[in-house]
């Protein structure tokens, strides 16, 4: 029996055909775009990026929507990133910077939790919160922080410990941002 991913279910698709995620993957003369079918290489004799479909939705807007080379998410288990070609996957994403790679240039997004889901049809990610790093009130989101900090007092147990661990995603992201500022 082939398990589907919750948000394809949501969605009323599946995975497609076969049992095996391997079947999924393009074949390996789709994983480059050639800008030349003779050599397989791109402008100026290097190779190019297979780019794949990606979707970045909150619940106020379609944040991004187009095909890319490569997406950095901040998964709960550990940052990945994904290329045409990945595996199906379905992650929780942590507050973190979610980084889309497209034509040589990189787009930094401030990502709150979600879910991200790597299917046939490309990535996408359901964020909570997704704010691009230029639309970002800097001051506000230490205000933010400074908030959580404040309210630690007030919570035990358990409540303490997820508040404890959304406070150092919150604090990572602000030190993130602080060494991107300097660069």
């Amino acid at each position: 029996r082939r398990e589907e991913s919750s948000l394809s279910r949501l969605r009323g698709e599946g995975w497609g055909g076969g049992s095996c995620f391997l079947s999924k993957l393009p074949p390996p003369d789709r994983l480059r775009r050639s800008t030349s079918p003779a050599s397989g290489r791109g402008e100026a004799g290097r190779e190019t990026m297979a780019t794949f479909h990606f979707d970045l939705v909150s619940p106020e807007k379609l944040a991004f929507s187009g095909e890319v080379d490569q997406v950095d998410v901040p998964g709960i288990e550990g940052d990945f990133g994904v290329l045409a070609g990945h595996a199906p996957v379905v992650a929780v994403i942590r507050p973190g910077i979610l980084t889309v790679t497209s034509g040589g240039t990189q787009q930094k997004i401030i990502v709150l939790g979600g879910l991200a889901e790597m299917s046939d049809k490309g990535l996408s990610v359901l964020a909570d919160v997704a704010t691009s790093i230029e639309d970002l009130d800097r001051a506000g989101f230490a205000d933010t922080i400074s908030g959580m900090e404040a309210k630690l007092t007030e919570k035990e147990g358990s409540e303490l410990d997820r508040a404890i661990e959304r406070l150092d995603h919150f604090r990572s992201i602000q030190n993130q941002l602080n060494s991107t500022a300097m660069h």
